[in-house]
């Protein structure tokens, strides 16, 4: 089967986005947009790409959810012996996007992943339904396994093992914060002439502003 895809053409015409526009802060203005996607009632408004890389060179990239951001960085959950656990552990430098294509838009964030603290990492494993408990549980996260009827089985196990009580967060899951250096935001414009503007952070801790031709 040949797929047309050269025939393929969308004509960006939402709006453009000036520098008057833009917050001092790329945080506050990652905010702004970001409420605007949950208002706009976007699936999973809060997915993002994360991109590591192996120690051969080899990126590799997967969906995940942002669940923290504040000056910081950005905050997400995973198994720790996960392929993107083990990647940022030799290699912490990382690079986020979220794709909220909807809106013609999408965001990259380049910066180093660092892990979370104990507390942390507690704090909002309390707050996850108790099935998403036993998933952190059950899943041997990036790891081969002969079929999902295995996958439930150990599901089940952990379900029986927990029946009672609370259930403790598993020594091999944890979070990681994306502390950032670099963001770019991206809106799309008519005849391929986008509006991007680049963050970048300075030694003194403010952000530079700088316009991108697309």
């Amino acid at each position: 089967m040949a797929l047309d895809l050269q025939s393929l053409r969308t004509e960006y015409t939402k709006g453009g986005l000036e520098r008057d526009d833009l917050h001092e802060n790329p945080i506050e203005q990652f905010k702004r947009w970001m409420q605007q996607t949950i208002d706009a009632q976007l699936p999973d408004p809060n997915a993002m790409t994360i991109a590591t890389v192996d120690e051969k060179g080899q990126p590799s990239q997967r969906i995940v959810l942002l669940k923290n951001l504040d000056d910081r960085g950005f905050v997400f959950y995973t198994n720790l012996r996960s392929r993107k656990a083990q990647e940022l552990k030799q290699n912490p430098k990382v690079s986020l996007h979220f794709p909220w294509y909807f809106l013609e838009r999408q965001v990259k964030v380049c910066g180093v992943a660092e892990q979370l603290s104990s507390t942390e990492v507690l704090k909002y494993f309390v707050t996850r339904p108790r099935d998403s408990q036993l998933g952190a549980w059950a899943s041997q996260q990036s790891r081969p396994i002969s079929s999902r009827a295995l996958l439930m089985q150990q599901f089940e196990s952990m379900k029986n093992k927990f029946a009672k009580g609370e259930i403790p967060v598993p020594d091999f899951w944890g979070g990681f914060r994306v502390k950032p250096h670099q963001i770019e935001f991206w809106q799309g414009g008519e005849a391929r002439l986008h509006d991007r503007f680049e963050y970048n952070l300075q030694a003194d801790n403010s952000w530079t502003i700088q316009r991108l031709e697309p």
